[in-house]
């Protein structure tokens, strides 16, 4: 595991994961998906799980949402050890696909974990409103998601889960199947949100130029069973422009380093 900087050992520990191991059985034998993987992520910290498909990246995800139980190892959400089942409760998660109820509209959904907490219908209006504001969904309160395209209902998924406030976020893939330049535009829309409240973020993708546009860190898996192989600091200033950062040369050399030890793990997966 790479050395912990004295900077980042002062700072406060949000997610802290620990020799962690996750196997599945598969026709009577074990399929080992994550082996000895350790890190720490610290608050505010926005850090991008990067790898080659099959290396567990939202297998630790899913453990560190409680979904999923650990073989070994130990997950600590704020110094305490999560437990199988049970949510931590300030812990949003946003899904790879947007999971929005199609019978309800767009403020609905939006204001649907509000409505869970009993939170009173004027104030629930104005945090949803707001939110769709934020989100650049104007106009389209009372839609229905099946009126929508899949950035604009991406929009909204992530809108229902940050209008709860959660204090970490965890991302699994979740603009995986957009097109570039919608992709490109959902960058905009959570760097901008981010800037403003700053969670501590986890984020798992595949996509290199992705996780060097949103993050303030790089963990770098190795091909299954995912060990962690590297962590890169990803130092370009903020507020970041989601496309004129990669016209810049510190993104392209930073993109060269990265992709060579990722390429290294894509040939690896290949060949097993």
């Amino acid at each position: 595991m790479p050395s912990i900087p004295p900077e980042a050992a002062a700072a406060r520990c949000r997610i802290e994961i620990d020799k962690l191991r996750k196997g599945f059985n598969a026709n009577g034998r074990e399929v080992v998906a994550v082996d000895d993987a350790s890190f720490r992520i610290n608050d505010g910290e926005f850090v991008a799980l990067l790898g080659p498909s099959g290396c567990g990246k939202s297998t630790i995800l899913n453990m560190v949402a409680t979904l999923i139980p650990p073989t070994g190892g130990v997950i600590r959400v704020d110094g305490t050890p999560v437990t199988f089942g049970r949510p931590v409760r300030h812990v949003g998660y946003v899904f790879q696909k947007d999971t929005l109820f199609p019978w309800r509209t767009i403020e609905d959904n939006i204001g649907y974990s509000l409505e869970l907490a009993g939170v009173p219908a004027a104030e629930r209006k104005t945090k949803v409103a707001e939110a769709i504001h934020q989100a650049g969904l104007d106009g389209f309160a009372r839609f229905y998601p099946s009126s929508l395209s899949g950035g604009m209902r991406q929009r909204v998924s992530l809108m229902r889960t940050l209008i709860s406030q959660p204090e970490i976020l965890l991302m699994d893939e979740p603009f995986g199947a957009l097109d570039t330049h919608t992709k490109l535009d959902m960058h905009s829309v959570l760097l901008g949100l981010w800037e403003r409240q700053r969670q501590t973020v986890l984020f798992v993708t595949h996509d290199l130029g992705e996780a060097l546009t949103l993050a303030d860190r790089i963990i770098l898996m190795s091909a299954r069973p995912g060990r962690v192989k590297q962590d890169f600091k990803v130092d370009f200033p903020r507020p970041r422009d989601a496309v004129a950062l990669r016209e810049t040369r510190q993104y392209a050399e930073l993109f060269s380093r990265i992709w060579h030890s990722l390429g290294e793990e894509f040939a690896k997966g290949r060949s097993v």
